[in-house]
């Protein structure tokens, strides 16, 4: 989905917009919900259509109740949901592996740090569920990470959008210039992470990946 699309979506739709593409990417949904965040954030900067207070909040509401959703799903028919679904959404069995092999080492951390990485932010709180993470641990977890990365990116995205009103236009496309390089070299970095996490995974549980098998591992730390 393109960012032009999304801007025009912010414009006829707002707060509404946000809410559903990070609530539906919170599920489970391989939507760019953090883009539409980002974007509106940018969009409250420059227009001032939208008040970014009320875009950090909605993105928060959001994120928490659908990481609760999604956590849920995992946990109530998840290894259904993989075996029906999974392929069409990303679940392939590696992915399966590490989630069920960092969910075993590290938990809540998970939840919290994966609000902040792509493909993570997508899976994570499946994962919780799928993996039988207590709901209590995750509740907190997924609250703490969910309005900090919330605040982060739209507060972020309005110091952005507000400097470009303020400086020019040039401001703008070179900060989204800068944004989207730092973007790409993420995407790289966790590439290239998945790549050795999944070779862990496979070491830690060799042999297919069962839909849903919560066991703890203890191996080397993940570098």
């Amino acid at each position: 989905m393109s960012l032009h699309l999304i801007n025009h979506l912010l414009a006829g739709y707002g707060y509404l917009v946000v809410f559903a593409f990070v609530a539906l990417e919170s599920v489970g949904l391989p939507l760019p919900g953090e883009t539409a965040l980002i974007a509106a954030g940018v969009y409250a900067g420059t227009t001032h259509h939208l008040n970014v207070g009320v875009v950090a909040l909605v993105a928060a509401v959001a994120a928490v109740l659908g990481d609760n959703v999604g956590y849920l799903l995992g946990r109530h028919g998840g290894a259904r949901l993989v075996a029906r679904f999974g392929r069409r959404v990303g679940l392939t069995p590696a992915r399966l592996k590490v989630g069920r092999y960092l969910f075993a080492r590290h938990g809540g951390k998970v939840v919290f740090f994966g609000r902040f990485v792509t493909v993570l932010r997508t899976f994570a709180a499946f994962f919780a569920g799928l993996n039988g993470m207590r709901r209590g641990r995750f509740v907190v977890a997924n609250a703490v990470g969910g309005v900090l990365w919330a605040g982060l990116c739209a507060f972020g995205a309005y110091a952005l959008g507000s400097a470009a009103t303020q400086v020019g236009t040039f401001l703008l496309v070179g900060g989204i210039a800068v944004t989207a390089s730092a973007l790409v070299t993420m995407a790289v970095a966790v590439k290239h992470s998945m790549r050795r996490l999944e070779e862990r995974a496979e070491a830690a549980f060799p042999g297919p990946a069962p839909a849903q098998s919560p066991v703890t591992v203890r191996t080397e730390p993940v570098r």
